[in-house]
């Protein structure tokens, strides 16, 4: 598993009114959540946001509510990974819970800049900021964990566990 992308960059405690305002939790469609995608911070970071761009943040990503509209809707607006420094363990979850790949690296956090190319390898816990030629080590996922973000999320992952079981 290995994904290549651009960074947006975000400051400490973006929590999960700053990802999605609570006036668009009536929907939980992933496109239209990403079109307001921290739209109370910064009213243009929807339109900046292209597929497989990584979004890195600092200290208590995704605190506050536990909602997972955040993590849709930052999935939503095709952000393939979200590295901070550390996640509020309910957002934590539920970003796994969905598919979301995120991953804990203070160094990575805080080195890397807005606008740097960054590859990371999840098999091997590698994050490499190829626009400093900087590698980051983090801890690498285990296989079940690679397996649900690649079925799409938990879900996903159980009923194709389960229908592999039915062929046996």
């Amino acid at each position: 598993m290995k994904l290549t992308g651009k960074t947006i960059k975000f400051g400490d405690n973006i929590d999960t009114d700053l990802i999605i305002a609570a006036r668009y939790l009536s929907t939980a469609d992933p496109q239209e959540l990403a079109e307001h995608l921290m739209e109370d911070l910064d009213s243009a970071v929807a339109g900046r946001i292209s597929a497989y761009m990584v979004m890195v943040g600092g200290k208590n990503f995704g605190c506050g509510s536990s909602r997972e509209h955040a993590p849709i809707a930052i999935k939503g607006a095709g952000i393939g990974c979200v590295i901070a420094e550390s996640f509020a363990r309910i957002f934590y979850r539920n970003s796994l819970n969905i598919g979301l790949p995120i991953i804990e690296n203070a160094e990575a956090a805080q080195k890397i800049e807005e606008n740097d190319e960054i590859e990371i390898d999840f098999t091997k816990g590698l994050i490499h900021n190829k626009t400093k030629n900087e590698s980051y080590i983090s801890d690498s996922y285990p296989e079940f964990v690679q397996k649900i973000i690649l079925e799409g999320g938990l879900v996903e992952y159980i009923l194709a566990e389960g229908a592999n079981r039915d062929e046996i």
